[in-house]
């Protein structure tokens, strides 16, 4: 350090050389000196602290982040491509449920188209020789495709039940023609009305009247045929 001594004549004062940290410790001393509250002290300390907790958990949080980021984007996609397939398959059920209301009524139309066809076909292959029919007419049932208007709901269905009236030249044959028709699957519920003896042209004839119901058969007894569909190429 330079000295310059503005007063001529005046000696220099030398200072007095002593330890090099001596100001700074009692500097320090002063300072100490002046908080005498240990909380205050406390305070000081645990606010360093948390300053450098928080600091450190910062710092560590976003390295986690920074770690987690791809597998965030990972279940991203993840999750874009099941909502994908949820839309796909809500898609399908739509569709599967208008196609099965289709099918639906197709079956009912054409389980209803058939049912006089069954019946005929039944009666006839039951029918014995020397057999013959004069009536056969529906007396009730058949509101297989009905629908109540108040509430539009499908009424319950029932099978039609027909009332055939014939004539035989033997009994025997009349009652071979009540056990055939028991016997068909398409057919439930024969019940023999009447049976009386009548005289045509000189010949005494049995003249019966049946009354049956018609009965879906099950599936074994139904012959499916292929559509075949022919395309003439112009």
């Amino acid at each position: 350090m330079i000295e310059i001594n503005l007063k001529p004549g005046a000696k220099r004062q030398t200072a007095k050389s002593g330890p090099a940290f001596a100001g700074l410790k009692s500097q320090f001393a002063d300072l100490t000196s002046g908080v005498k509250d240990p909380w205050a002290i406390a305070a000081g300390v645990a606010c360093v602290a948390v300053a450098l907790g928080l600091g450190g958990l910062y710092l560590r949080t976003g390295a986690q982040r920074a770690a987690l980021e791809p597998q965030i984007e990972e279940a991203r996609a993840e999750q874009r491509r099941y909502q994908g397939f949820l839309r796909e398959k809500r898609r399908a059920e739509s569709v599967r449920d208008s196609i099965l209301v289709q099918i639906g009524t197709i079956a009912s139309v054409d389980g209803n188209r058939y049912v006089w066809p069954h019946i005929l076909d039944e009666v006839q292959s039951a029918l014995p020789e020397m057999t013959w029919l004069t009536q056969l007419a529906q007396i009730g049932g058949g509101n297989m495709t009905e629908v109540v208007a108040e509430t539009g709901e499908a009424a319950v269905p029932t099978m039609p039940v027909v009332r055939i009236t014939g004539r035989t030249g033997d009994l025997q044959r009349y009652t071979a023609f009540l056990r055939q028709l028991e016997a068909s699957p398409w057919i439930e519920n024969v019940l023999p009305v009447q049976a009386k003896t009548i005289v045509d042209g000189n010949r005494a004839l049995t003249e019966f009247i049946i009354q049956a119901t018609f009965s879906q058969a099950d599936s074994s007894h139904v012959r499916t045929v292929p559509i075949l569909e022919s395309v003439v190429e112009e």
